[in-house]
């Protein structure tokens, strides 16, 4: 399974931007999705996450009302649509797709394929 994220690029702050993540070698519905990201001298950490059914979201606290995760299974694809963006959001996004899991986690180790990232610079 390969994970192909897109959609990352420069915008201002308070702007908004789409990102989509296309899933190859397997099938959308089997597997529970989320993003993660890294800032500069960060660790990386949890952003969004859905649920096989696309009834579960979860995000985190930082970006709850302003990030929105949906899912195209007919497409093979998750996307995370960024509003209201800040310098704070600059991070590095990877989309990852947990296969085992029965519910939307954060927890990083619970994913098994990632995508490569795609850097997302919000300018002050």
């Amino acid at each position: 399974v390969q994970l192909q994220a897109s959609g990352g690029g420069l915008v201002q702050d308070g702007g908004s931007l789409g990102l989509s993540c296309e899933v190859f070698g397997g099938s959308l519905v089997d597997y529970v999705m989320g993003w993660f990201r890294r800032a500069p001298g960060k660790e990386r950490e949890f952003v969004a996450a859905i649920s096989r059914d696309g009834v579960t979201k979860y995000y985190t606290d930082s970006v709850k009302g302003r990030f929105t995760i949906s899912r195209d299974d007919a497409k093979n694809t998750v996307h995370v649509q960024m509003n209201s963006l800040n310098p704070e959001d600059t991070a590095v996004y990877y989309c990852a797709a947990d296969l085992r899991g029965r519910g939307v986690s954060a927890v990083e180790i619970m994913y098994e394929f990632w995508g490569q990232g795609t850097l997302v610079t919000v300018s002050s």
